[in-house]
């Protein structure tokens, strides 16, 4: 396996987007979850969050506290976080368990409104997120180490970050809605080679509509 391929071969052989490698938990959300369409609210909300907090950190990082995110922010139940007080604020600020930053948490508390909104427009976050997903003609014919490293943002990033920023949502730049599309399945972007590719492409995508 050569670096320029992007690849790891891990201890059981397969092949896998080398980003993963640092530890069996990492190598498990690449596996189970990064990449794989995801249509569920709370899971597309957390994910718009979480990644608003990993700006200047690793993804890793971020994983690692998950759970502490979850217990703190009422696993992302928007409608809960929407009714966050000050003292809210406090509490979070005073949790050793995740990203102690006043900004990111006011902008998940705001950013929790913003969802019950989109939700009165178009039914769910997840069909409004899905309009953003991109035409296959738009994506490169082999997902290679070259053509991911030039995808920090798409034309559909910029276009959903733009859009979210006019409805008041905050932390939502081109480069972490891109990385929020990478996550929830909106793009593919296991490495060729990489053994979860075919199986994240072969699960169902939803429509804008669901």
């Amino acid at each position: 396996m050569t670096r320029d391929s992007g690849l790891f071969t891990a201890a059981d052989g397969a092949a896998r987007c080398r980003w993963c490698q640092a530890s069996a938990a990492y190598q498990h959300y690449h596996d189970h979850e990064w990449g794989f369409p995801v249509a569920d609210d709370r899971r597309l909300f957390e994910k718009l969050c979480l990644e608003g907090f990993q700006a200047g950190l690793s993804w890793l990082t971020i994983l690692n506290k998950r759970e502490a995110f979850r217990a703190g922010f009422a696993n992302f139940d928007a409608e809960y976080v929407a009714r966050f007080k000050e003292a809210d604020v406090v509490r979070l600020l005073a949790d050793a368990g995740i990203v102690r930053h006043r900004g990111k948490i006011e902008s998940t508390i705001n950013n929790a409104k913003r969802v019950i909104e989109l939700r009165r427009e178009f039914g769910s976050l997840a069909a409004y997120a899905w309009r953003f997903e991109p035409a296959p003609g738009a994506r490169p014919k082999r997902m290679t180490l070259t053509a991911l490293k030039a995808m920090t943002t798409s034309a559909e990033s910029v276009a959903m970050s733009k859009d979210l920023k006019k409805r008041g949502w905050s932390f939502v730049g081109p480069t972490t809605v891109y990385a929020f599309m990478q996550a929830m399945g909106l793009v593919n972007d296991h490495l060729e080679g990489c053994h979860v590719r075919a199986r994240a492409a072969a699960r169902p995508r939803p429509s804008s509509g669901d």
